[in-house]
């Protein structure tokens, strides 16, 4: 079980060091009153929820908490829970550039306990320098961007081997709709459509009929190889630029037949390179459904 108390300056990477920690598997909360945190502990780490990894902020903006992370880290020790705190820090130049950039007040003038973000600054430092002092990772964003600080952060923090950017494959039909939260579309509609033969009207590209029949001309071969290239070469950018989640769609008329084949069989090729990779038919039942009233009908 861990622990990992996120804390530091107020506009170094709190928010964006939280949403990657969420990405890459804790459980994150962002400053809970000092009750709801003893409750968050003892639900996590005495069996009530199970979690195993958990990501709390504690800054400026709860100065009770601050007072007292070394006696809650204690306490979780002594019942066998990994604690460690993580420390942002960054330069007061780029600290009043960011603040000027996003206009907002530092949480120590919305208090009124500073007249000024040079005084603010100051009094942020002087109250967090124990967690500071204590830290067992400290981060200095000045010189990182947001997607340099969370790329930092997976590298820090992500269990080694694993893959923080989710992948889907989603096979979906243009006569349903176009898939709406695609990165990237390929329409699949310019190959042979396996609909028009008898025998594989009813299957889907989930059987190897419809994929055998795909990959027996050379347009699909072509298709599926150009495909593959692309893959190969992009997912590794999406990677670099810090991207959460990756999804592909895959179009045909129904998204039952062409588009499920070809996404099923390139997740099949990138399963040893990208191994969480999901394939979702998004209308294969809803299409064969379809198919299958109108037979009955006669049509």
């Amino acid at each position: 079980m861990e622990l990992l108390i996120v804390t530091g300056m107020s506009g170094a990477g709190k928010t964006q060091a939280l949403q990657t920690l969420e990405d890459i598997g804790y459980y994150c909360v962002d400053n809970l009153p000092p009750q709801l945190l003893v409750y968050l502990l003892d639900s996590s780490f005495e069996g009530g929820a199970g979690r195993e990894k958990t990501a709390v902020t504690v800054d400026i903006r709860s100065p009770f908490l601050l007072g007292s992370v070394e006696g809650i880290r204690q306490g979780l020790v002594e019942k066998g829970v990994e604690t460690r705190i993580l420390f942002l820090e960054a330069q007061d130049d780029t600290l009043k550039k960011r603040y000027k950039e996003t206009r907002r007040l530092h949480p120590l003038i919305q208090q009124g306990a500073a007249s000024s973000l040079d005084e603010a600054l100051k009094k942020e430092r002087e109250q967090l320098a124990p967690l500071k002092e204590h830290a067992e990772v400290l981060v200095d964003s000045s010189r990182l961007t947001m997607k340099d600080l969370r790329r930092k952060l997976i590298k820090l923090f992500a269990p080694e081997g694993a893959e923080p950017m989710e992948i889907e494959f989603v096979a979906f039909g243009y006569k349903y709709g176009i898939l709406a939260d695609a990165d990237m579309v390929f329409d699949l509609r310019c190959l042979p459509n396996p609909f028009y033969v008898d025998e594989l009207r009813l299957l889907t590209g989930d059987d190897a009929a419809v994929r055998s029949y795909l990959m027996s001309g050379e347009e699909g071969k072509a298709v599926f190889e150009k495909l593959l290239d692309l893959l190969r070469f992009t997912i590794p950018l999406y990677q670099k630029e810090g991207k959460a989640r990756l999804v592909v769609g895959f179009g045909c008329t129904g998204g039952q037949h062409r588009s499920l084949a070809m996404a099923g069989l390139l997740q099949e090729a990138l399963e040893k390179e990208y191994p969480g990779i999901r394939l979702i038919p998004r209308d294969k039942d809803e299409n064969r459904y379809e198919i299958s009233r109108r037979q009955a009908d006669g049509n």
